[in-house]
């Protein structure tokens, strides 16, 4: 289970020469959502709404300014190490080392949580059966296509099968086909045969909410506006169109401070 409370972050550009010092930029004003196990909550926003900075806070990159964070009752920012090796994070910027093989950057990952190369290396071969990935295994990753980068950085955030799983937008930039492989292995993840995981999807794609998620959060303008199941939001809005839901809740008045 993932509980993020009241996050807060505020970014100071520096200053250059001798102009006046920027106005500080307020990312994230007081964001909260839970995702319980057994369940995908989307983390739904426009652009700019403070999806990713929520996130990278949760993920330990960067320590919020206030507000509070625990990945199975563990709290990330007192016990940070603890947290973080129940969770595997695919962030929206890949990173995968392109001079190895898929395979060599799954097992990279799992040494760095702790697993033995053969235990990776046994993990590397069959999350490439589950994610249909086999024929990239020892491919390097040079060259691999946006969808075959997707599948090698999703495989190296399960490596240590974590728990806990954030997606941020982990459906940019591919196609169809690829998109729905990643909707089915998300769906199976969070069934008792896939461990029963806990999900956050972060996307600004509502099609993507509607057909995956259990649960959703809104973000816009650094809060969190709405928390509840499609069909809870479509009923306290009237709308029968999820998109026109998410837009009157999203840009209401009075969600910007």
């Amino acid at each position: 289970m993932i509980e993020v409370r009241h996050l807060a972050k505020q970014f100071r550009p520096p200053r250059r020469g001798f102009a006046p010092r920027p106005s500080a930029v307020q990312a994230v004003r007081d964001v909260s959502f839970a995702a319980q196990d057994g369940r995908i909550l989307g983390l739904l926003g426009p652009n700019g709404a403070g999806k990713t900075t929520s996130l990278r806070m949760l993920a330990g990159l960067m320590a919020p300014d206030s507000g509070d964070m625990s990945v199975d009752g563990v709290d990330v920012l007192r016990q940070p190490r603890q947290a973080i090796a129940r969770m595997g994070v695919l962030s929206d910027a890949r990173g995968l080392y392109p001079r190895l093989t898929a395979r060599e950057n799954i097992v990279y990952f799992g040494r760095l949580q702790g697993m033995s190369r053969e235990a990776a290396d046994a993990r590397a071969t069959a999350l490439a059966r589950t994610l249909d990935m086999s024929a990239l295994l020892d491919r390097r990753t040079d060259g691999f296509s946006q969808g075959e980068r997707m599948k090698t950085a999703l495989a190296r955030a399960l490596v240590h099968d974590p728990a806990n799983i954030v997606l941020d937008e982990p459906t940019n930039g591919l196609d169809v086909m690829a998109t729905r492989a990643l909707r089915d292995t998300l769906r199976h993840l969070v069934t008792p045969e896939g461990g029963g995981k806990c999900i956050v999807f972060s996307t600004h794609i509502m099609q993507e909410v509607e057909r995956l998620c259990d649960s959703v959060t809104i973000v816009a303008h650094g809060c969190t506006v709405a928390t509840g199941t499609v069909a809870e939001l479509l009923a306290r809005t009237g709308c029968d169109d999820f998109e026109e839901a998410f837009v009157a809740l999203a840009f209401a008045e009075g969600t910007a401070a």
